[in-house]
């Protein structure tokens, strides 16, 4: 007796993204012919028809409501011109959002609010379903200001004070116990902090986090081992100089709030003839490949996980659509990527 072989490229519950690769057309095309609209050919129609019969598709509740009267378009609002945190959460949200046939509409603002204005009215003009604030800070913003406040608005790596508003970030705190307790459990009792500007959201909470791992594992916490400068190399250059020049007694590690200072301070480090990370070691905040990667060695990092932002945002965004409702601020987990900076066994 024969079976029929099982086709390994889809999963057990298909989805219109599934379908539209079988049928060999756009996620668009073949949402509109499954829910039968728009001006699409028959034979077109029939094929996406026939694939969704094929892999036993079944368009769910949530799917279907999201088609009833709406324009099956978002926008995206962000003041990250540089994209350094916006487009990872930016197109894992789109490879969301595209599954349920939704398009998106991306407007960059750049910190002025006159130009922010522009967009978002140009935005309400195309009648798009929803909207994304993103930033390249997660610190506090004014509120966009919606007519009706009926459409759905999420901030993204962004918060405003509104209290009926729903803003995704990192969990900074969290993320910085992570790495100091890496730091910790490798044997390092003399951690230094070397982080940006103190008005940062980021920054006192990374601090915070830096304390408690040091209070949990009964360390204390050295008088000037804190070190607050720049987003910057230079900075990480130099609170080393302030560190270890003239000094009995020098840090054995360095936990720094982002990849810039790491790199930076590795570089001046190695200057004093110290080994990374045998006689100090070094771990950086963010885990952005191009600093992470091209420090010598490349550094431990705490990663933001911020494509796990941009899919949580989609999949909030999707529901909120449909009719729920969400509110307040809710931190997602960081993660630590462990390299040779931290730990001379990596390669």
């Amino acid at each position: 007796m024969t079976t029929e072989p099982t086709d390994l490229r889809y999963p057990e519950r298909a989805t219109i993204r599934d379908v539209a690769e079988r049928a060999g057309v756009s996620i668009g095309t073949a949402s509109k012919a499954l829910n039968d609209n728009g001006r699409l050919k028959r034979e077109t129609r029939d094929k996406v028809i026939a694939a969704a019969q094929e892999l036993g598709f079944r368009p769910n509740a949530m799917a279907q409501s999201l088609h009833r009267s709406k324009s099956m378009t978002v926008g995206i609002l962000s003041t990250d011109s540089f994209g350094r945190f916006s487009f990872p959460i930016v197109e894992a949200l789109e490879e969301r959002l595209a599954e349920h046939g939704i398009a998106v509409f991306m407007c960059n603002a750049t910190d002025d609010p006159a130009r922010e204005k522009q967009h978002l009215d140009q935005l309400l003009g195309k009648r798009i379903d929803g909207l994304v604030v993103t930033a390249r800070r997660s610190d506090m913003r004014p509120a966009i200001a919606v007519p009706g406040k009926s459409m759905p608005v999420i901030y993204v790596f962004s918060q405003t004070d509104d209290p009926d508003a729903l803003c995704l970030v990192p969990d900074d705190f969290g993320g910085a116990v992570l790495g100091v307790e890496h730091l910790i459990a490798s044997g390092r009792k003399r951690i230094a902090h070397l982080t940006g500007p103190d008005t940062f959201e980021a920054v006192t909470l990374r601090n915070r986090g830096y304390r408690a791992a040091l209070g949990k594992a009964g360390l204390p916490e050295i008088a000037g081992y804190v070190r607050y400068g720049k987003w910057s190399e230079a900075s990480g250059r130099d609170a080393v100089d302030a560190l270890f020049d003239g000094k009995s007694e020098v840090p054995d590690a360095l936990f720094c709030g982002n990849d810039q200072i790491a790199r930076g301070a590795t570089d001046a480090l190695r200057e004093r003839g110290l080994r990374v990370p045998q006689d100090v070691a070094v771990v950086g905040f963010d885990n952005w490949d191009v600093m992470a990667l091209a420090a010598r060695p490349p550094l431990t990092s705490v990663d933001l996980n911020l494509r796990a932002l941009g899919r949580a945002a989609g999949e909030r965004l999707i529901a909120m659509i449909a009719g729920e409702r969400f509110k307040g601020v809710e931190r997602l987990p960081c993660s630590l990527v462990v390299r040779q900076s931290s730990d001379p066994t990596q390669t």
